[in-house]
């Protein structure tokens, strides 16, 4: 079995220069957990989870840094403080560059499977040769196909 035969191709996806705020209206709106974050010409940039927003709009814990003589406290953060100042950056500041695994539409979904179950990723982008966004591939699509296969 090939990626195409399962992919999703009407892909939402973001551009770096996006507000995590305007983020947060499409995985919403969409009900998706992640997207891919693409350039003006469609060219995959990274990628951007649910689980990626949580962690960098988390806020900060107090934080006693001890250097000898010299001691520094950061105090803590409060979430609606945090939330006040963090959805308006952009989402590039908390986009994944490395680890952004991605397959071609003509790859066999055993390396879909390998990708997901080594990274635990939600999902990954399918991507043309030139690295355009022609699709996405999430662990729900490939439990879904493999069911409708084996009924």
């Amino acid at each position: 079995m090939k990626v195409n035969e399962f992919m999703i191709t009407d892909v939402i996806t973001i551009t770096k220069d996006k507000s995590i705020k305007q983020l947060l209206e499409i995985l919403v709106k969409s009900k998706i957990g992640g997207v891919p974050v693409v350039d003006e010409q469609n060219k995959l940039l990274g990628m951007i989870s649910d689980g990626d927003v949580i962690r960098y709009l988390q806020p900060k814990a107090r934080t006693v840094y001890d250097m000898f003589s010299l001691v520094l406290v950061s105090e803590k953060e409060g979430l609606k403080y945090k939330l006040g100042y963090a959805v308006d950056h952009e989402v590039e500041k908390m986009m994944r560059h490395k680890e952004t695994h991605t397959v071609h539409p003509d790859d066999e979904l055993e390396v879909a499977l390998s990708i997901l179950s080594k990274y635990r990723f939600k999902k990954i982008p399918v991507v043309d040769n030139n690295n355009k966004v022609v699709g996405v591939i999430s662990r729900g699509d490939v439990i879904r196909y493999i069911s409708t296969k084996l009924i």
